[in-house]
């Protein structure tokens, strides 16, 4: 029963947020009956909602429950005044991200005034190996998770992109040494991103901040410092005392 209220909660996606009873059925490969039983159930509970147009959409109480997440909301909560600060200076994209398997999670994001378009959304996924959170995330994953990502498809967004896993392997070598990357129109061609890691006081890494700015007429390593100082503010914060 689980997995099959997975199913239904898994048809929902960015592109389609909103479906009917049949679209739901059809996506989650159930009988008709079966689903719309399983959305009153999850209705009744909040877990979704069915608007005036007769159309599904998921409920707030899912909202509730997500942010109840530690990785999630308190890593957000410590960091969320390092990165305004650093929004403000900038005024650039800020984004924190998490890894979860072979994907980064997004889980907070500030849009600078005037500043560049990103793909990105709190709570949206990207593949490791292209954004500036993900190049220092993955470098500093287990090496099974590195192998995992690198023997696999590496996806291609721009004609800049980095796919040849040799290539991106110095990149990983070089984030570990140098303790920041710039992502440089691997994403959209009008960006570059600059990341730098965030760990938990006993040397794991377990975020990343980036600022993502506008390709033209940025020095991308003028701004490396400005992020490294605001990762290194974010995990001195994690391991002070709340009060």
């Amino acid at each position: 029963m689980v997995g099959r209220t997975f199913q239904v909660l898994g048809s929902f996606t960015v592109e389609r947020p909103a479906l009917s009873l049949s679209e739901i059925a059809r996506r989650a490969d159930m009988p008709l009956s079966t689903v719309h039983r399983m959305l009153n159930e999850l209705s009744s509970w909040g877990a979704v909602e069915r608007g005036e147009d007769g159309l599904y959409r998921v409920g707030l109480r899912l909202w509730e429950l997500g942010a109840l997440a530690p990785r999630g909301q308190g890593l957000r909560e410590r960091a969320l005044p390092f990165l305004e600060d650093l929004s403000q200076i900038t005024k650039e994209n800020v984004q924190l991200a998490v890894r979860e398997g072979t994907e980064v999670v997004f889980i907070e994001r500030i849009a600078g005034s005037g500043a560049v378009s990103v793909l990105t959304r709190v709570g949206g996924r990207f593949a490791l190996t292209a954004t500036g959170v993900g190049l220092v995330l993955l470098a500093h994953a287990p090496a099974e998770v590195q192998d995992e990502v690198l023997s696999g498809p590496i996806e291609r967004y721009t004609r800049k992109t980095v796919t040849d896993p040799g290539e991106l392997r110095r990149m990983l070598a070089d984030v570990r040494t140098n303790g920041f990357v710039i992502s440089d129109r691997q994403v959209t061609l009008d960006s570059l991103s600059v990341a730098a890691p965030i760990d938990d006081g006993r040397g794991q890494v377990i975020a990343a901040v980036s600022l993502v700015v506008h390709h033209a007429g940025t020095k991308p390593h003028a701004l490396a410092p400005l992020v490294r100082t605001s990762a290194r503010a974010i995990s001195r914060a994690l391991i002070a005392p709340i009060r």
